[in-house]
């Protein structure tokens, strides 16, 4: 009888470096900033008051953070990408908001324990590749009794699917659990749970808008990091698939019937209790 092949192990450093260069090309601040209306929405859901200690883990170009600023509360703002959080700052200057940005690693919050009322993360955390630890970090610098916020795409989500298709062109990491998986409870719960006194979920749509599926590509291409990645590892041939799986999968989901694209994607919004 043959005995069972070994797990594979990833070096989880290794792919750290290759999605911070990934985030880090391109100019994701343009494509994040579509996406304001989820970082409002999540701020509402966590019922924030004027001076909550709030922090913002794998924050991007900061919609939750501005989100937060907008209702008084103390915010630190937190990314690996130093452009992205440059881009973040300019936003909060505008704006006119006093913001305490800091490059860190999400897995690895230079952080007190229990130094925040509010820790949050809209389609950021979920990226990290040490899962399980990324998690430990927001329970142990939020607050007993405090509250953990979370936006996540879902695995049957328009952009989990669109992960899905970069699989099959540039395989994932061997031992790297997949991204989508925090847009799931049964995740949810395996990750927070112990530390929960109860954990809601809603799931929610965001609405991408763009001129055309054409349009929607040309700036993912151009902008989103993993994409530009992607397509830049691949043949001619394999771009020219790649590029029309893509548009034949927001064919089927878009729902304009004018030739723009308005394209339902679900995501979970997710508050953790903390417990106290």
């Amino acid at each position: 009888m043959s005995s069972p092949s070994p797990v594979p192990v990833a070096d989880l450093a290794a792919v750290k470096a290759r999605q911070q260069a990934a985030w880090s090309t391109g100019n994701y601040a343009l494509i994040g900033s579509t996406l304001q209306i989820v970082g409002e929405n999540l701020c509402e859901a966590l019922d924030l008051r004027s001076d909550m200690r709030v922090l913002d883990v794998a924050a991007g170009n900061g919609n939750a953070t501005l989100a937060a600023a907008r209702r008084w509360c103390d915010v630190t703002s937190t990314d690996y990408v130093p452009a992205l959080l440059d881009s973040a700052r300019r936003r909060a200057e505008a704006n006119g908001y006093a913001i305490d940005f800091q490059q860190a690693d999400a897995e690895n919050l230079p952080f007190a324990e229990a130094a925040f009322d509010v820790v949050l993360s809209t389609f950021g955390v979920m990226f990290t590749p040490d899962q399980d630890r990324a998690a430990s970090e927001m329970v142990r610098v939020c607050r007993p009794g405090g509250r953990i916020g979370l936006a996540n795409w879902t695995p049957d989500s328009f952009i989990g699917r669109v992960f899905k298709t970069i699989g099959r062109y540039i395989p994932p990491a061997a031992g790297v659990k997949s991204p989508a998986l925090w847009g799931t409870r049964a995740r949810l719960e395996e990750m927070f749970g112990q530390a929960a006194a109860g954990i809601r979920i809603d799931e929610r749509v965001f609405v991408f808008r763009y001129r055309s599926p054409q349009h929607w590509l040309e700036v993912f291409r151009t902008y989103y990091g993993p994409m530009n990645k992607a397509f830049a590892a691949l043949d001619e041939s394999r771009q020219q698939a790649f590029a029309q799986e893509l548009l034949d999968l927001m064919e089927g989901l878009n729902r304009s019937g004018d030739g723009t694209l308005v394209l339902p994607s679900p995501y979970l919004e997710v508050v953790v209790e903390r417990k106290a």
